[in-house]
């Protein structure tokens, strides 16, 4: 029997969140985006864009709808397999095994955007087949190692150290992250201190830096982590085992009023919060022609400023309430769409990332907070959690996929911000909901946060 809380083996754990943050911050917000815009448009000496149509598998359209429409689709392939790798991982002996072709699927993935590289002369529409897929995949083995590395957390962890441990992850995989950011920021911005004859060329280096990194670090885990006692065969119901708990969750919202329409508000706002998260730079590099360098330093901007807005949004719960500081946040958020869509020089951006940065902090970990407080203490709450992913998830999809349509459609991403504005409108509306039920019944307000 394996013995919980041991130093070695916590350590460990929490080592993979430094090994794979590195493609969240690098991969899907700070480099690959605006490299990836970059490639695949043709402006003229005064930044006005003349031609970025790109073809995958000979579907011609826009090279930011299409980055839209491949987080669209990437998240809506862990939307359905999360569910059946958390079966797997709950009713297997080999989590490990299934951990690892996640991690060096996306691994590899990050390392093979290494060979996007710019042709002599662009050629329209831009051949994007490689960089796309690859970016796909690389969503996927991310989302898809988080399954089986969580499920790791309670064979190796007694409950009074969830918290503590879960916290040392994030702090491991933030200072890691960052570390290797800073590290090809330097190497973008002075490539002839590398030995490097352009920036472009340094981008595809970091693609590469992300993928060892990634798969290099995670051997502390692999090794450390137990092998598990593997099964001859898999339970068949292990299978449909994760998509029988989320039925089971959504039957049982009927007779939860309050927990159902915060459900649907975080919906909205993962629509919102999340799309501004993956499309921020790539809008900051098309729409403002701003130097990757400047964007990973915005990217680097919201990291830092999101650590005291979480904070600050905790304080204010804690005086005036979850559920009207949420609120009061998602008007933040509708206040920032506006404002980005006049928003039209570099420090201005700067501003915008800045709120970015401290309403986004704050809002994703109120929200957890929140939902904790909502759920019916006599249930299941690790199945009500895995229906609280599914619905980040699918909110997701849709926010990415509406935000790529309505460029497509208008031809100026600037329009894409207005769809935005919607989500958080009804994500707002949905909170005043449970606000004015609250009063009436003497809900959540009164709980601190």
């Amino acid at each position: 029997m394996q013995t919980k809380n041991k130093r070695s083996i916590l350590n460990a754990w929490a080592s993979y969140d430094m090994a794979n943050s590195v493609y969240s911050l690098c991969i899907a917000t700070a480099i690959f985006p605006p490299f990836y815009e970059g490639l695949t448009s043709l402006k003229d000496e005064k930044g006005v864009l003349i031609n970025d149509a790109v073809s995958f598998f000979g579907w011609v359209l826009p090279n930011t709808v299409l980055y839209s429409y491949a987080l669209s689709f990437a998240f809506l392939i862990i939307a359905f397999l999360a569910p059946l790798l958390s079966g797997i991982a709950d009713n297997s002996g080999n989590k490990k095994s299934f951990m690892k072709f996640f991690v060096y699927l996306g691994a590899i993935s990050c390392a093979a955007l290494y060979f996007f590289e710019p042709a002599t002369e662009k050629i329209f529409p831009v051949r994007v087949e490689l960089p796309i897929i690859a970016f796909i995949t690389a969503t996927i083995g991310f989302s898809g190692s988080l399954v089986f590395y969580n499920s790791f957390l309670p064979e190796i962890a007694t409950p009074d150290r969830f918290e503590k441990i879960s916290a040392r992850g994030f702090a491991m995989g933030y200072g890691g992250s960052v570390f290797l950011l800073v590290a090809n920021l330097m190497m973008i911005q002075k490539p002839e201190w590398f030995g490097l004859t352009n920036s472009a060329e340094a981008a595809r280096i970091s693609f590469l830096t992300v993928g060892l990194w990634w798969a290099g670090l995670s051997q502390i885990a692999f090794y450390h982590l137990p092998a598990g006692n593997k099964k001859s065969t898999l339970n068949p119901n292990a299978l449909s085992s994760g998509f029988s708990e989320l039925r089971k969750v959504f039957l049982e919202l009927k007779n939860l009023p309050a927990l159902r329409i915060f459900l649907l508000a975080f919906f909205f706002l993962s629509m919102g919060l999340q799309t501004v998260l993956y499309v921020a730079s790539i809008f900051g590099k098309k729409v403002l022609d701003l130097e990757t360098s400047k964007l990973i330093v915005t990217v680097l901007l919201i990291q830092i400023v999101a650590i005291p807005g979480s904070y600050f949004f905790a304080y204010a719960a804690n005086k005036k309430g979850n559920i009207l500081t949420l609120s009061a946040g998602s008007l933040v958020w509708i206040g920032i769409c506006v404002a980005a869509y006049f928003t039209y020089t570099e420090y201005q951006f700067y501003a915008l990332a800045g709120l970015v940065g401290w309403v986004m902090g704050g809002v994703q970990s109120l929200c957890r907070a929140t939902y904790s407080r909502l759920l019916p203490r006599a249930h299941d709450t690790a199945a009500f959690y895995s229906f609280l992913d599914a619905t980040e998830k699918f909110g997701v999809v849709l926010g990415t996929f509406i935000y790529g349509l309505i460029e497509s459609v208008s031809g100026n991403m600037r329009n894409s911000i207005l769809g935005l504005i919607v989500f958080f409108v009804f994500a707002t509306i949905s909170l005043f909901r449970i606000n004015i039920k609250n009063k009436r019944n003497n809900g959540i307000e009164q709980h601190s946060g």
